[in-house]
């Protein structure tokens, strides 16, 4: 996963995540955004697939908004710890 190459809403492979993974993917996204001021206190896997892409409920977003937005924050994490070291 990387930000200079999200993931389109229609891979198959968001397909083969299970519940389970959707979760901890969100339980990570709350952690990792925390910092920033981000908070997705009801976010929960969505039962539903909308044409072939499974949905996270915050609102109905495809997983890969979930995903990408997930390598947004890593990024830009790294790049502050990075520059940190620099300073």
């Amino acid at each position: 996963m990387s930000a200079h190459h999200p993931i389109e809403p229609s891979d198959p492979v968001l397909l083969h995540l299970t519940p389970r993974q959707l979760t901890e993917l969100i339980v990570e996204l709350r952690t990792e955004s925390r910092q920033f001021g981000l908070l997705w206190p009801s976010a929960i896997p969505g039962e539903t697939d909308l044409h072939g892409r499974r949905l996270i409920d915050i609102g109905n977003i495809p997983t890969s908004t979930l995903i990408n937005l997930l390598a947004l924050l890593r990024e830009y994490r790294r790049s502050l710890d990075t520059r940190h070291l620099v300073e």
